[in-house]
């Protein structure tokens, strides 16, 4: 409903006569910073001019952004340097879409594959399946350019180009994986124009410069790959050398590299016209239906006749041991005759029909033409010693795929760019697109007139052997062949310069990002920010793809590493179109996250239909850089998509655990770790953590949970997320500010978590010190957790000693994890061995579980039954009924519940008398203002009493108007009983007052104390004592060498009277015990003998 309407920004003009203000932001200078804002208009929001600056300063700052490109921050640094002595420096031109991203494209993509392999694809694959080969690897850059169009006009792309694009929009850790990819597929691309430089120059230009030199036939592909490796790596050395001393010469050279290859382009053109009316005599010489190399022989003849004498011809001595005529020859050499066909018949031939379908066939075998007669099978064995066209490498179709794709590769030479444009959002779309939807028809053309024009067994020659060594494309070129191989050649040369130049600055982006912490030292370079270690890591991994020699081994590694890069820039696309974030606005309308999961699909398939090894082996290289990053990278907030699909997936995951409670197999401890903090804001049991790391081995839930006294203005949660970090803890931290602690407590267990992912279990500390602390707010609040706890059915377990349990560094070599299983508690005592006994500090101790049996209880029987519990559950642990008769209550404990109750009758006299001068003070305070009203209501007595008061007061200070609690009682009950204006009042002094009082505290304190050794102590407690001595004698003797005692936790009592009697018992409970572990169960099973 809101589509259709208009949007109109209206900025406040503050112009009207009032003089123009210095503005102290955004371009604020150092005199600037002692102004204040004095303006009238604007008055009401000067106090926050230094965070929210005015509209007009931020438009103007807006109106001259600047791309800075690579390096340009080093010189804009000199540049500041030079202070006044600075000259005016000339703005540097910027470029429109055809000279910046159109015509860089079009370099790019047209290259050595069009020039050196297309026509042998267009013969091995035939037309059609060529045709597929080309429209399959079109389609997905179309796709993924489409994708880019959208993600660079989302905003201002800086220098960078696809990496910055991809980084941004995925995060860091797939923009460095991706960013890394996009590097090497650029550096083995530069391997793979060297090669093929160096395969033009030692095949088509200059063969005779070949260092190694083949003997034998089938040692050819050896010494070729060896001159390549020798020829490579001079060449590399020498480009590298250019690239370092003057990178703007590569620059400035591109464009004659461009000219030299849309020269070449028209000459295939120009002379697949001229074919039409007259084609050009490129002879081939055929032996049966097989395809000879035309190298060390002139005429296709067996024999010739000069002066009426037949002579044999050079092709004779090659098949057979001497010249003569009777000499023994290779029976099909003799079986066959000699024809001559035309390796370009032409446009007008119909040779596009036999052109039509696939050839392919295994290494060594014969490249033939079927038309023609052929007699007699010959011998394989020897056929590969003759001078036959074979097969280099086995051919098939997935194999010319990865071949053919670096043919269109060089998409994103616009957006690298994206600094020197000068409208990027503009000129990266269009440019893009027409560049690849120009080499689409250019590459499409090419693969129909290559298979009509030439001959089928002259196109299946990759090396023009059959021509005498001539570049088959450059056969059917207008008007020499030369003009495709010099074109093609400085066309290699360019593109493989570009390489070296471009990968570097890549590196130097990433590195400078620091993302990835071991690549910072390529984020250096020289002075002007030439980045000088990036090269020489480019040199020594381009390398490795030169010593790999052959252009058709190189082309699929580097075909994995842009797919890859193409792969995610799809993904970025689809991923920030599905989410709909509000940062999404491209100006480029062209685009749909269908359109991109098609090219991300596309790339997918592309990448294993190459290579399946070569793929996972990309795959894992990004994998790997991925978890690095992951685990050491910094941390960056980019804002990027996956971080947006992340909380859309925990959304969408909250939402269906809400919709019932988890099932009894999938529960586990999601912790609420309750944590206390020193008067330094330091964690006070950091072991805790420790414990909760050994107890959730990074799984699950995990919430750490303070609670601070004050205002919410001093919250702090840095110390506790430290803590967590340096105990390696995953989880959430969370901060309650609350008037007091437990309150903020209550808080916490209610509303720590967000929908179905919200704690089960509280963990906390033993309150160790609660006999001495003064303030008894301590362990009341931890009672009063327990009761919360127990009434919102969390799971309860409360660590003693806690400060004593091992570190995530300790392991504990040998020894027992000990269970006292009393009262069943929903399987919690079963669960959590099991769980901590995952983690490697308690992986080799043992698991014990002892019960306790009363005298009518059939022990053995209960031994047996336990342990088919245990297998039933898939548990290993020892187990051990331990007996424990009706003993008569014995004096000692007698003896300690009765000094328990005397405790605590001190404890409630002392909080008494503290209660009996609180009050007493309050009531001074009431009566002496009830004074001051009187006085004011003009009764004479009072009136003068008051001023007698205050006189002596004043005067003497040593006398007091007091009115104690009882005046004031007797006051109340005189005015009640006689409402006339006469009042009774008493005047004490001081010592009057302390005499009175201290004879009424020592009665009070004599009866006090003799009620006290009078009294008897409570059954009910003398039993719940007798069961804590009686437990812990037998936990003490069974459990005392264990490394940790898991223990049934009893309840608080329902009075709240009897709390500090609970204490008491839990302390004898666990008296002489190290690590204790008391849990409490949630109310619900946690385990189950079910699948």
């Amino acid at each position: 409903s809101w589509k259709e309407c208009s949007l109109t920004v209206l900025q406040a003009d503050s112009s009207d006569g009032v003089p123009k203000e210095n503005s102290p932001f955004i371009n604020n200078t150092d005199n600037d910073k002692g102004n204040s804002y004095d303006g009238t208009n604007m008055a009401l929001f000067e106090e926050e001019m230094d965070s929210n600056p005015m509209v007009s300063s931020l438009l103007n700052k807006l109106a001259n952004y600047t791309n800075l490109t690579q390096g340009a921050q080093e010189h804009e640094e000199a540049d500041d340097d030079e202070g006044p002595k600075k000259k005016a420096v000339k703005v540097q031109q910027r470029m429109g879409t055809f000279m910046g991203v159109y015509l860089p494209c079009l370099q790019n993509i047209l290259g050595v594959i069009l020039f050196l392999r297309l026509t042998w694809i267009v013969g091995t694959a035939g037309i059609l399946e060529s045709l597929a080969i080309v429209c399959l690897c079109c389609s997905c850059t179309m796709l993924t350019a489409i994708s880019m169009s959208a993600i660079a006009t989302n905003g201002v792309v800086p220098a960078g180009g696809s990496y910055y694009m991809i980084s941004r929009s995925l995060g860091p850790e797939f923009g460095g994986a991706v960013g890394l990819c996009f590097y090497l597929g650029t550096t083995f691309a530069g391997s793979m124009y060297i090669l093929g430089t160096i395969e033009i120059l030692l095949t088509y230009i200059v063969p005779k410069a070949a260092i190694f030199v083949a003997e034998r036939k089938e040692d050819e592909v050896d010494a070729l790959l060896n001159n390549m490796r020798v020829y490579g790596t001079c060449c590399l050395a020498l480009m590298s050398v250019v690239v370092f001393v003057g990178v703007k010469y590569v620059n400035k050279l591109a464009l004659v590299f461009l000219a030299c290859v849309i020269l070449s382009i028209f000459a295939i053109y120009a002379g697949v016209i001229k074919t039409i009316f007259e084609p050009p005599d490129f002879p081939v010489c055929m032996l049966g239906n097989r395809t000879l190399r035309n190298h060390n022989f002139d005429s296709c003849l067996k024999t010739v006749v000069i002066d009426n004498v037949t002579v044999t011809t050079k092709l004779w001595k090659l098949f057979c041991d001497g010249p003569e005529l009777n000499a023994t020859c290779n029976d099909y050499f003799v079986q066959n005759n000699v024809t001559e066909v035309q390796g370009i018949p032409g446009l007008a031939s119909g040779v596009i029909s036999e052109n039509l379908w696939s050839e392919y066939g295994p290494l060594g075998m014969l490249v033939e033409n079927k038309k023609l007669l052929s007699l007699g099978e010959g011998d394989s064995a020897q056929d590969i010693y003759m001078p036959y066209v074979v097969n280099d490498i086995t051919t098939f179709f997935t194999l010319l795929v990865g071949i053919y794709f670096p043919s269109v590769t060089g998409i994103m030479a616009g957006s690298n760019r994206s600094g020197d444009l000068r409208d990027a959002q503009k000129s990266i779309p269009i440019g893009t697109i027409l560049a690849i939807a120009t080499t689409s028809f250019i590459y499409v053309t090419c693969v129909i007139l290559f298979g009509g024009c030439i001959e089928g067994v002259l196109l299946r020659d990759k090396f023009g052997d059959a021509v005498k060594g001539n570049l088959v494309i450059g056969t059917l070129s207008w008007p020499s062949p030369w003009v495709i191989v010099i074109g093609s050649f400085f066309s290699c040369c360019g593109a493989g310069l570009q390489s070296l130049t471009g990968a570097p600055r890549l590196l130097q982006a990433i590195a400078r990002d620091g993302i990835v912490p071991f690549l910072q030292v390529f984020g250096h370079g020289k002075a002007n920010g030439e980045p000088t270690w990036a090269l020489l890591l480019t040199a020594g991994i381009c390398e490795i793809g030169i010593l790999i020699a052959s252009l058709d081994a190189v082309a699929p590694i580097l075909s994995m590493f842009f797919l890859m890069c193409y792969l995610f820039v799809n993904l970025a696309c689809a991923v920030q179109t599905l989410l709909r974030t509000p940062n999404w606005r491209p100006r480029f309308k062209y685009y749909h996250w269908a359109l991109s999961f098609l090219g991300m699909s596309l790339c997918l398939a592309l990448m294993f239909i190459c290579s399946w090894y070569y793929a996972i082996v990309a795959m894992a290289i990004a994998t790997c850089i991925y978890k690095y990053i992951e685990y050491r990278g910094a941390e960056k907030e980019w804002g990027d998509g996956i971080r947006g699909l992340s909380l859309n997936a925990a959304r969408y995951a909250l939402i269906r655990l809400e919709e019932a409670p988890p099932h009894t197999k999938n529960w586990r401890p999601q912790l609420l770790v309750l944590l206390n903090v020193d008067s330094d804001q330091g964690v006070k049991h950091p072991r805790l953590l420790s414990l909760t790391t050994q107890l959730k081995a990074g799984k699950g839930l995990t919430i750490a949970g303070n609670v601070l006294e004050g205002t919410y203005l001093t919250r702090d949660a840095e110390n506790i997320k430290s803590a967590m970090s340096a105990e390696r803890t995953k989880g959430f931290c969370h901060v309650v500010v609350s008037s007091n602690l437990r309150d903020g407590v209550s808080h916490l267990i209610q509303s720590a978590g967000l929908g179905g992912m919200k704690h089960n279990t509280v963990l906390m500390a033993w309150p160790g010190n609660w006999r001495q602390s003064n303030d008894q707010q301590s362990w009341k609040n931890f009672i009063e957790t327990v009761r919360e706890t127990t009434a919102t059915h969390h799971a309860l377990l409360v660590a003693k000693n806690v400060d004593s349990f091992p570190t995530n560094q300790e392991r504990l070599v040998e020894g027992t994890i000990d269970v006292w299983w009393v009262v069943h508690d929903g399987g919690m005592l079963m669960l959590l061995p099991f769980l901590l006994r995952q983690h490697k500090v308690w992986r080799k101790c043992k698991m014990r579980i002892f019960t306790v049996a009363q005298m009518d209880d059939n022990s053995i029987q209960m031994k047996k039954d336990l342990q088919v519990f245990l297998y039933h559950l898939r548990l290993d642990a020892e187990v051990e009924v331990v007996e424990m008769h009706d003993n008569d209550i014995s004096a000692f404990t007698y003896e300690k519940t009765l000094v328990m109750e005397q405790r605590s009758q001190m404890l409630k006299q002392m909080q008494l008398s503290r209660t009996e001068r609180e009050r007493e003070i309050q009531s001074i305070t009431d009566e002496s203002r009830s004074s001051i009203r009187r006085k004011n209501q003009g009764a004479a007595q009072s009136t003068n009493l008051s001023r007698q008061s205050s006189t002596v007061e004043n005067t003497h200070e040593d006398e007091v108007l007091i009115h104690d609690r009882n005046t004031a009682s007797h006051a109340a009950i005189n005015d009640k009983a006689d409402a006339g204006p006469d009042r009774v009042h008493m005047t004490w002094t001081k010592d009057k007052l302390f005499t009175e009082r201290n004879r009424n505290r020592e009665y009070n304190a004599n009866v006090a104390v003799r009620d006290m050794f009078n009294m008897k102590p409570n059954q009910s407690n003398v039993r719940r004592m007798h069961t804590a001595v009686k437990m812990n004698e037998v936990v003490v003797n069974k459990s005392q060498g264990a490394h940790l005692v898991l223990l049934n936790m009893p309840g608080p009592p329902r009075n709240r009277g009897g709390d500090e009697n609970y204490m008491e018992f839990l302390e004898v409970l666990l008296e002489g015990l190290n690590r204790v572990l008391l849990v409490r169960g949630g109310g619900r099973e946690v385990i189950t003998i079910y699948s």
